[in-house]
């Protein structure tokens, strides 16, 4: 009896082949407006300190009561074992990594990052326990234009990827004495209504109250609606930095919608806000957000800092351009028939690849008739066959077929090959 395969783990999936040129279509376009823009790129270690996530995020959250991967280490030689995170996010981590090794202090950082992140949850179209995202951060800069530009970058991804259903929504969520008398006032209102509420807002209710504006629970919406604003709340300056967003996206036209129940889910953030939705993928309909967290550098040991970032799933924008595949099939394939071919053919191969470095190759290999070799050339995708047999090589030549249009194939010298090829590879 043959021992059952073991399977990945729920919410872990594999990215296949057939899936793979649309990641790296989207990566690509994202990662050439992040250089347009120069942001550099860090890149960060999948594990950290639980502290680090706990103390940032913050412990009422749903990240890390519920989601996060913890587990202890081997323990060292005194027996201590470290408590150890896949981190759940990319910000708390370039933090420390800042923080770390110097780069923050009277400096300005523009930095991004793209990579794995894990959370136990529920998965779920759009949303699973293994995630990919593409972040950015800026360090170092409090003024509402750096807010505008990292919104405009995020417009731009976009424009790059042809998305143009998604929704731009912002708010502000002051300085920490703005929330600590709005969170009063949220508090009594929300106690007036305890039996409305559900349990995970009733446990949430005076530990963690700007929780409950998040709730996606239909059944409480209505109750959130009528609650208090935030935006009524702010203080002169947070009300200044607001506007003075405002006027930046309106004079560049940015379209965007204030929406002064958007909190986040971290505890860090402050001030600006923002998410980019849509309504094509259901419930999942967050597609990149962000906001500023300025107290987040000093609370994990650093100086200062004032800040702003965002991060968006990979998987999501997936969906969105899923109708978008990029053709990732070979152009040519590359026949050899007979044992003396292979030498030749290799370097003909390799020739064809420097000189046409955007041409799509793919070299016959394992052997086989010519018939079946064409066979796989057919089911390859390919436009064209190139065939090298033994009467090709006596002539120092080679045969082209038309796989896809009914055009006669041809004989060109080897030397011919190239210019003959250029004008359909060279672009």
């Amino acid at each position: 009896m043959s021992k059952k395969y073991i399977q990945a783990i729920k919410g872990m999936n594999d990215i296949l082949p057939i899936q793979t040129p649309l990641w790296q279509h989207i990566e690509e376009k994202i990662r050439h407006v992040l250089e347009a823009y120069s942001y550099q790129e860090i890149r960060l270690p999948l594990l950290e300190k639980t502290e680090l996530f706990s103390r940032a995020i913050g412990e009422v959250t749903d990240i890390v009561e519920k989601e996060m991967f913890t587990f202890l280490d081997r323990p060292d030689k005194h027996g201590k074992a470290d408590s150890l995170t896949l981190r759940p996010e990319g910000t708390v981590g370039c933090v420390r990594a800042g923080i770390e090794q110097g780069l923050f202090y009277n400096q300005i950082r523009r930095l991004w990052y793209m990579g794995p992140m894990f959370r136990h949850e529920n998965p779920q179209k759009g949303r699973y326990r293994q995630f990919y995202q593409i972040g950015a951060e800026v360090y170092g800069l409090s003024g509402p234009d750096i807010d505008a530009e990292i919104i405009l970058m995020t417009a731009r991804f976009w424009q790059h990827l042809g998305i143009n259903d998604l929704e731009l929504q912002i708010n502000s969520l002051g300085t920490a004495s703005t929330r600590a008398t709005y969170r009063e006032h949220l508090v009594k209102y929300f106690s007036d209504h305890h039996s409305e509420l559900d349990a995970d807002s009733q446990r949430r209710l005076h530990k963690n109250p700007l929780r409950i504006l998040d709730s996606k629970n239909p059944e409480i919406q209505a109750l959130i609606e009528a609650a208090p604003q935030l935006l009524d709340y702010l203080d002169e300056e947070s009300q200044a930095h607001f506007t003075g967003l405002k006027q930046l996206l309106d004079h560049i036209g940015i379209t965007y919608q204030v929406n002064p129940r958007l909190v986040r889910g971290l505890d860090y953030y402050n001030r600006t806000v923002f998410e980019w939705v849509t309504k094509s993928l259901g419930s999942q309909g967050t597609v990149c957000a962000g906001g500023r967290y300025d107290s987040l550098v000093e609370q994990q040991g650093g100086h200062s800092t004032p800040a702003i970032g965002f991060a968006m799933g990979i998987e999501r924008l997936a969906l969105l351009l899923s109708q978008n595949v990029p053709d990732n099939t070979p152009h040519i394939y590359l026949i050899m028939v007979g044992e003396k071919t292979i030498t030749q053919g290799f370097s003909l191969a390799e020739s064809l690849r420097d000189a046409l470095p955007k041409l799509r190759l793919l070299t016959h290999c394992g052997g086989g008739s010519f018939k079946s070799q064409f066979k796989r050339a057919d089911k390859s995708g390919a436009l064209m066959a190139l065939i090298l047999g033994e009467d090709e090589i006596a002539k120092q030549q080679v045969t082209l077929k038309y796989l896809r249009e009914k055009k006669p194939q041809i004989s060109l010298a080897q030397t011919e090959i190239v210019e003959y090829l250029s004008p359909f590879f060279s672009n």
